[in-house]
């Protein structure tokens, strides 16, 4: 009987031991993955839900378009230039301060909004999906959040009852000027491993990119592309496109990953006023499920089943929009320089009609563009319609990096 109840009595206090290493979730809310974006639904004061990407890149939240249907109520204190990427002119935006952002259960309290005058973004159109805009680091600074890719899902944690996570490596995190840096190796093709501070951009749709204008920089190595970034807050990035043979985040190792090194004329005001060097953006984090702390600066992380997954780019160089909301319309954007798209003939505004046989009313924006980054020894067919006439083409699909 003795033996029993001590045995009961271990049970219990294994129990209590366990219930008390274990974090405490305050809320969870699902998400949608576009690409490779995060996006959440979220309600500023009293308005109608809105889709925001989470682009822990920027300080606060940008309000980038409105659609037929959205509702917000929002006081304007003044009008901002926001500084950020791309070698045009700053973004001008209304600037409202003290709102509550509504994220399902949770309150996050005076919160500074930006409402662009003007949409340089155009993200519901490259997308494909509805996307009123951009929240920023304001998103982790109140709780431990964990971004979880495996069940789409996020988790507020409260940071008094938050233990290790199992299974997890964990980094020092670097904070300034409110932005999140952590830092990487990088193995260059000459064998030389250099350590990196990375800018954690969950709103860069790409896998990394670094400047080379520096003494220390990252090298560009022998093979690369002449290519379009992405869209900063001062305009287009352009750049070139390689892969770096191998990048360590902790102890994983990312091997041929492909990145961009931007044009020194996109990034040197950001560039120059810090030692940052580079990003690493949503299509790397998207292999990991992670935790970022920001009070006590650090970054847990695990590999997910996106880990194995082979790295593209867009090969094809096409870069395609849904020109009007809710219908299967494809239109091409914009035709990279020098690319195979542009000697195969695809022009600016051409219509998508078919892709390797496929219609392209029966294919969403995300599956053409997957069909865009899939090397192939077999050129891509397709057919496009320009000034109500179809045309056939072919596209030489062999990766040149």
């Amino acid at each position: 009987m003795r033996k029993v109840l001590l045995f009961t009595l271990c049970l219990l206090l294994f129990a209590d031991i366990k219930a008390a290493s274990k974090s405490k979730v305050i809320s969870s809310i699902p998400f949608e993955m576009v690409g490779s974006y995060v996006v959440i639904h979220v309600k500023i004061n009293d308005s109608s839900p809105l889709n925001l990407i989470l682009d822990s890149g920027i300080r606060n939240t940008i309000i980038t378009e409105l659609q037929e249907g959205d509702r917000i109520s929002l006081n304007y204190s003044d009008v901002r230039d926001l500084m950020g990427l791309g070698g045009g002119a700053h973004l001008e935006a209304y600037s409202s301060n003290y709102n509550t952002l509504k994220i399902g259960k949770l309150k996050m309290d005076s919160k500074t909004v930006f409402v662009l005058k003007e949409d340089a973004f155009n993200l519901s159109k490259q997308t494909g999906t509805k996307i009123n805009g951009l929240i920023g680091v304001d998103f982790f600074q109140e709780y431990i959040v964990e971004i979880n890719y495996t069940n789409k899902r996020i988790y507020f944690y409260d940071r008094n009852l938050f233990f290790t996570p199992k299974g997890f490596e964990v980094l020092p995190l670097t904070i300034e000027g409110q932005k999140i840096f952590v830092e990487l190796s990088v193995l260059e093709a000459d064998s030389v491993k250099r350590n990196v501070k990375m800018l954690i951009d969950s709103g860069a749709e790409l896998n990394a990119w670094f400047q080379t204008f520096k003494a220390e920089s990252v090298h560009l190595p022998q093979k690369t592309i002449p290519g379009t970034i992405g869209q900063g807050l001062n305009g287009e990035i352009k750049g070139r496109i390689g892969r770096i043979p191998q990048i360590f985040l902790g102890s994983y190792c990312l091997k041929n990953s492909i990145v961009a090194f931007p044009d020194s004329v996109c990034i040197a005001d950001i560039i120059g006023s810090s030692n940052r060097d580079g990003t690493i953006g949503s299509q790397i984090l998207s292999r990991f499920n992670y935790f970022i702390d920001y009070q006590q600066k650090l970054f847990y992380f695990k590999p997910n089943g996106n880990f194995v997954n082979k790295f593209t780019y867009n090969i094809a160089g096409i870069e395609v929009a849904q020109i009007f909301p809710f219908l299967p319309q494809t239109e091409v954007w914009k035709v990279w320089d020098n690319s195979p798209a542009a000697k195969a003939g695809i022009q600016l505004g051409d219509q998508i009609v078919e892709v390797n046989g496929k219609r392209a009313f029966e294919l969403n924006i995300n599956e053409i563009k997957n069909i865009f980054q899939t090397p192939s020894k077999y050129p891509l067919r397709i057919s496009i319609s320009r000034d109500n006439k179809e045309i056939s083409l072919k596209i030489d699909m062999n990766s040149k990096i």
